[in-house]
């Protein structure tokens, strides 16, 4: 039995090298598309304005002397505030946004209703991480904004 083999010309190698390369092009610019597509990657409109405020803004909101805490109970999702003793705090006006770090697709907009003690509102969470992203406003008009990370363990929902 006689084999033939065609032997390997510059002509070929080019080819693999052109081919090769193409692919990891190729995956690459899929790879970027597929980051800048799913990331919003703002914070603000402009962070030269927000930057403007930014030391007065926190020291009134450090000023109030609030913690926070959020967790997933069932479908619901409870928000404590609370003051410097540890009592609740109720506050003027509540907004918030319950999404994931990665992407705004699961970006959820929770009606939180106070119950005398905490915030509670339903939502629907997977496992893994999310951010609620939560601007509340006190009685004397001093806005309080923060980022509050809930892990959702697997097995949890």
């Amino acid at each position: 039995m006689t084999t033939t083999s065609r032997p390997l010309t510059g002509r070929h190698v080019a080819m693999i090298f052109v081919i090769g390369f193409s692919i990891i092009i190729s995956v690459n610019l899929l790879l970027a598309y597929s980051a800048i597509s799913t990331f919003p990657g703002l914070e603000v409109k402009n962070s030269y304005v927000a930057s403007q405020k930014f030391d007065e803004n926190r020291m009134a909101q450090t000023a109030l002397g609030w913690s926070v805490l959020a967790q997933a109970r069932g479908d619901e999702v409870v928000l404590s505030i609370t003051d410097a003793q540890g009592a609740p705090v109720e506050v003027a006006s509540l907004e918030a946004t319950l999404g994931r770090a990665t992407h705004v697709r699961d970006d959820q907009t929770p009606a939180f209703v106070f119950d005398g003690s905490r915030y509670v509102a339903p939502a629907q969470l997977a496992p893994g991480n999310w951010n609620l992203r939560m601007k509340a406003l006190a009685e004397d008009g001093t806005v309080f904004q923060q980022r509050v990370i809930l892990h959702i363990p697997k097995g949890a929902e």
